[in-house]
């Protein structure tokens, strides 16, 4: 049907989207690779992320979307009647719980600069793939889109992981991108915050250009309505921030502002001036345990998002071939030529990245609470799912162990989100989120991209057919 008219037509959806839309209502079944009432998994090394430890030749029980059984091999008889898994070599961990997550992939537009298209189509089927079984997104710019992504997925309507909205970004004036919008006030920021509450959004995020008073207001009524808080800031300190009773900072100690000398109240630094503040920084500051202590003591969570920093940075690793796959042409060669830019000045970021990956390491040493994310903007450098395996490989390269890492990317994510009692750990009676990898990431950490299958409320989804499935999107839908 190759008619003018046909031709017409297919424009208009495209143009209009609907393609996205008929592509997301495909069935479901044949990304489903195990669906059955009672799931076990026999002879599995299994890492619950309540210990330091896996433990080996171990049984785990799925019946009707929970955990039902979980011990050695020896102990625990399968159930008459289930489907079984020889699972013999392989590693069982909890869903990863990320909360640092975005619907959208980051562009580059003319006399713009910075701007965002929504991937509602690839990066449900993405984080799923890549074993992201819950995530918290981290700021909205299409706010109506996140949440039909998220009703859809709920009504078993699309593929995707569980998710927590966060509303649009409160900032102040003057907004340096044209996709969000500066509040005026304390007043404004209210209603901004009681709306997207009506809606089901969860969490708030304030940014950078917001002064200390509104956010105070903000924040107070963000938690007046149960919501959480969370922020990438500038203009405040996270000094400021922690006793105004923020409860997050994203991208760990990168965009502190806090030892910027001769900071003025309310200004937001340049970048190079804060990034300065950081190199001149000692990792054994007084000023900077002070700081650790003061975020503690007011239970404040630091997420870390090294996978898009690792971008600015020359000398780091390529996109490999899956991950290129996924991306449509424009997309890719928009990042070919970002990397190749990045490669090609002389300033070298190395010390920058490892100060902060120390930074981190250093929070957590003290007893602070460290989460990860992914956060898929910068240089086009960071693909849902991917990117966010690469945030975890990262936290292994700052000093933390593979069990660590994990760890962060599972019960601590649902601790934060205060839905630990229901996922993050493999324990009997949490839903049945987990993710079956052919290897060890508990001795090698880039094990962890040897997905297999991933078990979300005990439906296991064929990880290789759900990337698949997204090739040439990124950047598109």
């Amino acid at each position: 049907m190759n008619t003018p008219s046909a031709r017409l037509a297919i424009g208009l959806l495209a143009a209009t989207g609907l393609v996205a839309t008929l592509r997301a209502a495909d069935p479901e079944r044949p990304l489903v690779s195990v669906r059955a009432p009672i799931i076990a998994l026999t002879h599995v090394r299994v890492f619950d992320a309540t210990s330091a430890e896996a433990r080996e030749n171990q049984t785990l029980v799925f019946d009707h979307g929970r955990i039902a059984q979980v011990g050695s091999a020896a102990d625990i008889s399968v159930p008459a009647g289930a489907t079984t898994i020889d699972a013999t070599g392989k590693t069982v961990i909890p869903g990863l719980v990320m909360v640092h997550e975005h619907l959208y992939y980051a562009v580059r537009v003319r006399n713009l600069g910075f701007h965002v298209n929504e991937m509602e189509y690839s990066f449900p089927r993405l984080y799923l793939a890549c074993g992201l079984t819950t995530i918290r997104t981290g700021g909205s710019v299409e706010p109506y889109a996140d949440m039909e992504v998220k009703r859809r997925i709920d009504a078993g309507e699309m593929p995707g992981p569980k998710i927590h909205l966060t509303a649009p970004y409160v900032e102040g004036p003057p907004s340096s991108i044209t996709q969000l919008h500066a509040v005026s006030g304390p007043e404004d920021a209210i209603r901004l915050i009681d709306y997207w509450a009506t809606q089901g959004f969860t969490s708030v995020k304030l940014y950078v250009h917001l002064t200390p008073a509104v956010a105070g207001p903000a924040i107070a009524e963000a938690h007046r309505l149960g919501m959480q808080v969370t922020g990438h800031i500038g203009a405040m300190t996270y000094r400021e921030a922690a006793d105004l009773g923020i409860d997050n900072l994203e991208h760990g100690f990168f965009v502190a502002n806090d030892f910027v000398r001769g900071k003025k109240e309310n200004e937001l630094p340049l970048p190079a001036v804060s990034q300065a503040s950081i190199d001149q920084l000692k990792l054994d500051a007084p000023e900077l345990k002070a700081l650790y202590q003061h975020l503690i003591e007011k239970h404040v969570a630091i997420t870390s998002t090294l996978a898009v920093f690792e971008g600015f940075v020359g000398g780091r690793p390529e996109l490999s071939p899956p991950v290129l796959a996924t991306m449509s042409e424009p997309a890719r060669v928009n990042y070919e030529t970002y990397r190749a830019h990045i490669n090609s000045l002389k300033s070298d970021l190395t010390p920058w990245f490892h100060k902060e990956m120390a930074m981190e390491k250093g929070f957590a040493d003290a007893g602070g609470l460290v989460v990860v994310g992914t956060d898929p903007t910068g240089g086009g450098n960071v693909v849902a799912g991917f990117g966010s395996l690469r945030a975890v490989e990262l936290l292994v390269e700052a000093g933390f162990t593979p069990a660590q890492a994990l760890t962060i990317a599972t019960r601590n994510g649902a601790k934060l989100l205060g839905v630990d009692h229901e996922v993050g750990t493999l324990e009997t009676g949490k839903a049945a989120d987990a993710i079956l990898i052919n290897g060890n990431p508990l001795k090698s950490i880039g094990d962890i991209r040897k997905i297999e299958t991933v078990f979300k409320d005990g439906v296991g989804y064929d990880s290789r057919t759900l990337i698949n499935s997204t090739r040439g999107c990124v950047g598109v839908e």
